[in-house]
């Protein structure tokens, strides 16, 4: 098991933050008191051994599904194979959620006692780069102020190749002693892109107006782009509260809320999913670092 552990505290409340560094830089813990309203689903240590998701994973360097075993860019093509340089395949020919599911390679740069900043310097790491074969650092930056959990990515291009941007961040809620039924999902204006039996975009889309209404039994697996910066999603329960605000750089998300676990991760992606095959992303060009802001207020 991973041992640096790294606890964050709001110095305006009683919230805590707690992140891995060694473990992928994971967040594993959003707490108010005794209060957890990250879902823990199988816990740690089935994110390091099997890369079962929980808390907050970095899903990079694409996040959820692609629709193959290889993608191609610049008219070379990439091939992925399923245990090789920390890619995972959900069923037979597809990867799913990137390479760095508890990476150990995390360097951490600044510590205090709100915030914390580690860097992955990729293009020193030769099996991340046959999976993903663009230099670049990626430097993630947490903080903890004023009951708000904010976490700042950004990906520096370091060699003469830009580098695509499809990653995201796969975090999971709850509301601590009340019922998912009880709960209630209020979801922004957006463009739904729904997907097939595997989880991938069929290439529809449709406006969506927003929504806010009692989750009850609710299923969600679906993906949405279409977000201006500033959108802002809601979970709130008896008299507690999760807001989700993607603050920039991303357009996308997927909301899944399923029926076997009480749940509902609010995703936010750079691209939506599939983007790495389909060529559909932005790119963080040489000399022009991309950042990236989400953040999560706890009422």
């Amino acid at each position: 098991m991973p041992d640096t552990t790294v606890v964050l505290r709001d110095a305006a409340s009683a919230l805590t933050a707690t992140f891995v560094p060694s473990a992928g830089m994971i967040g594993t813990s959003l707490a108010d008191g005794d209060a957890e309203f990250l879902g823990q689903r199988r816990g740690l240590e089935a994110y390091v051994s099997h890369g079962k998701t929980m808390g907050i994973p970095l899903l990079y360097p694409w996040a959820n599904r692609l629709s193959d075993d290889h993608y191609d860019v610049d008219g070379g093509r990439v091939t992925l194979t399923d245990g090789a340089g920390g890619v995972r395949f959900d069923s037979p020919r597809v990867p799913i959620h990137g390479v760095l599911a508890a990476y150990p390679g995390w360097e951490v740069i600044e510590r205090t006692d709100d915030a914390l900043t580690a860097v992955l310097d990729y293009a020193a790491r030769p099996g991340l780069l046959a999976s993903f074969p663009f230099p670049h650092r990626l430097t993630q930056r947490v903080t903890l102020a004023e009951r708000t959990l904010t976490v700042e990515t950004t990906v520096t291009a370091t060699a003469a190749a830009a580098v695509p941007l499809c990653f995201g961040y796969h975090p999971y809620f709850v509301i601590p002693g009340v019922p998912r039924a009880e709960w209630r999902l209020t979801l922004p204006a957006m463009r739904h892109l729904p997907v097939d039996d595997r989880g991938l975009p069929t290439g529809a889309h449709a406006p969506f107006d927003g929504r806010s209404a009692a989750l009850g039994d609710t299923v969600y697996d679906d993906g949405f782009d279409g977000l201006p910066a500033g959108a802002t999603f809601a979970l709130e329960g008896g008299d507690r509260r999760v807001e989700v605000r993607f603050e920039e750089g991303y357009p996308a998300t997927q909301v899944f809320a399923p029926a076997s676990d009480d749940v509902v991760a609010i995703e936010p992606m750079t691209a939506p999913t599939d983007a790495l095959r389909r060529g559909d992303y932005r790119v963080a060009d040489v000399d022009a670092p991309a950042v990236t802001r989400f953040s999560i207020r706890i009422d």
